[in-house]
C-alpha cells in the first residue's frame, strides 16, 4: 500500500516508490537524493509538524510537509 511520506510515523522505515508534483518539485526532490528504491526513515518532526527530518542514506534531511507529501512510499 502506497502512502505519502508525511504519513510515516517516528522511526518507521519505508522505500520511496515515486515522486509526484510539478516538474519543479520533482526536480528539487530528485536533486536531494529522493529517488525510487531508496530507503528512508522518519527521524523527527518540528513542534508544529513542519518541517520533518528524514534519514536517507545515513544523512538527515529536512523537508517541508508541502514537499514531503509528494514523496510516495511503501513501509517496510
Amino acid at each position: 500500500m502506497s502512502i505519502s511520506l508525511i504519513e510515516l510515523h517516528l522511526n518507521e522505515k519505508a522505500v520511496i516508490v515515486r515522486i509526484d508534483g510539478s516538474n519543479a518539485t520533482k526536480k528539487l526532490l530528485l536533486d536531494m537524493g529522493l529517488v525510487s528504491g531508496t530507503e528512508v526513515a522518519l527521524k523527527r518532526t518540528a513542534p508544529f509538524g513542519d518541517p520533518i527530518e528524514i534519514l536517507i542514506r545515513g544523512l538527515g534531511l529536512s523537508l517541508r510537509k508541502q514537499d514531503a507529501k509528494n514523496v510516495i512510499i511503501e513501509k517496510i
